[in-house]
């Protein structure tokens, strides 16, 4: 039986030359989805993967040997909301901003993890997930719905992540402003 469940894959580069090899090689590697490659500040270089789960840890086995001592930071989530794809995308479709929550944190891996125990945790839509470009290598996540449903992904993304000590700040507003929701969405 072939497994169907998503999966997203993570690894972050001290190098961007080394990234970008590494990249290749994952790409080569497996039937896997290409989320993000990029250079972020201060000089390093992440490249995100989804797909099914074989063929994304295949992939990220073959970029942890080539990206070798450049490594410096790794994430493998295999059953990931599939609403993270497109948040990370920047392609989620908005219809109505009730509530709106945005969690920020210190690494791309913590804002991921963020993102998922959000969407797992309730009714919520992702809106966006940034991953550190221009940013200064922090990351945030922003998240929409019923005032209820945000509070509890926002409690449940910070319970995921704050122990790790990677979480900045979360906010909630409740009805925000329509010229807000327009730079948002």
């Amino acid at each position: 039986m072939i497994e169907m469940r998503p999966a997203l894959g993570l690894i972050e580069f001290r190098s961007i030359a080394r990234g970008i090899m590494t990249c290749d090689f994952m790409m080569k590697k497996a039937p896997v989805e290409l989320l993000e490659a990029a250079p972020y500040c201060p000089g390093k270089y992440s490249v995100v993967i989804g797909g099914l789960v074989a063929p994304v840890e295949a992939s990220m086995e073959v970029g942890l040997q080539i990206g070798g001592d450049q490594i410096i930071d790794q994430l493998l989530i295999p059953n990931i909301h599939e609403s993270v794809f497109p948040a990370i995308r920047g392609t989620t479709e908005v219809r109505e901003v009730v509530s709106l929550g945005v969690i920020e944190t210190f690494s791309i891996a913590s804002c991921i993890i963020a993102a998922d125990a959000a969407a797992k945790a309730a009714n919520i839509t992702l809106i966006e997930i940034r991953l550190a470009r221009g940013l200064g290598g922090k990351a945030f996540i922003t998240l929409a719905g019923e005032l209820n449903s945000v509070e509890a992904a926002v409690g449940a993304a910070t319970a995921a992540i704050e122990e790790s000590g990677m979480l900045t700040m979360t906010t909630i507003i409740p009805a925000p402003h329509e010229s807000l929701i327009s730079v948002i969405i």
